[in-house]
C-alpha cells in the first residue's frame, strides 16, 4: 500500500561517499579535539569537541559523543550524543540516546530510542559545511608540462619550469666566494 517502486537505477547503484565510512575511533580510545572533513567516520570510543562533516556519522553503541553540535550530512545513532544535533538525515537506533535539540530534514526512531530535547524539521537544512577539497597553491601545485610538483619555494611560470631554469643559470652565472 504504501511501498515505494525502486526503479532499476536506484537498486543497482552503488554506495555515494555521503554512505560509505572511511574512517573508526574505535572502542577503548577518548578524543578530545575536532573531526571536520568529507567522509564516514564511526564513532566507537568516546568523543568530546566539535564534528563537522560533509558524509556520514555513526555513533556505535559503545560510541560517546559529547559536542556543542554536531552537524553532518547524516546521522546515525546508536550510542550516546550530549549536544545538539545538525543534520539533513538523523536515524536513532533502539539503543540510541540524544541530550540536545535536533534540526534537521528526516527523522527516524526505533523503538525504545531517546531524545530529551526539541526536534525542528526543515526542508532544507543549511549545515554551514566549507569545502574540504584541497587546493594545490602555485608553488607546491604540480607544473603545467610534467605534472610534478615543484619544490617549496621555487615559483612557476605559465610555461612549467621555465622558472626554474631561469634561476639555476643565473646562480651559474654569479661568481663563487
Amino acid at each position: 500500500m504504501f511501498k515505494r517502486t525502486v526503479t532499476p537505477q536506484e537498486s543497482a547503484s552503488s554506495p555515494t561517499a555521503v554512505e560509505r565510512i572511511t574512517s573508526v575511533l574505535g572502542p577503548g580510545v577518548i578524543w578530545h579535539g575536532s573531526v571536520s572533513g568529507s567522509g564516514g567516520v564511526r564513532i566507537e570510543g568516546a568523543f568530546e569537541g566539535e564534528i563537522a562533516l560533509r558524509g556520514l556519522l555513526v555513533v556505535g553503541e559503545t560510541g560517546r559523543v559529547t559536542c556543542d553540535n554536531v552537524r553532518a550530512n547524516a546521522v546515525i545513532v546508536a550510542g550516546a550524543v550530549r549536544g545538539n544535533i545538525t543534520t539533513q538525515k538523523l536515524e536513532i537506533r533502539a539503543s540510541g540516546r540524544v541530550w540536545g535539540d535536533v534540526i534537521t530534514t528526516a527523522f527516524v526512531t526505533d523503538e525504545g530510542a531517546f531524545l530529551r530535547g526539541q526536534i525542528r524539521m526543515e526542508e532544507t537544512v543549511e549545515l554551514g559545511l566549507e569545502s574540504t577539497e584541497p587546493t594545490p597553491s602555485p608553488v607546491e601545485g604540480p607544473t603545467p608540462q610534467t605534472g610534478v610538483p615543484a619544490p617549496a619555494g621555487v615559483p612557476q611560470s605559465e610555461s612549467g619550469d621555465a622558472t626554474v631554469v631561469r634561476r639555476r643559470k643565473k646562480a651559474a652565472q654569479e661568481p663563487g666566494p
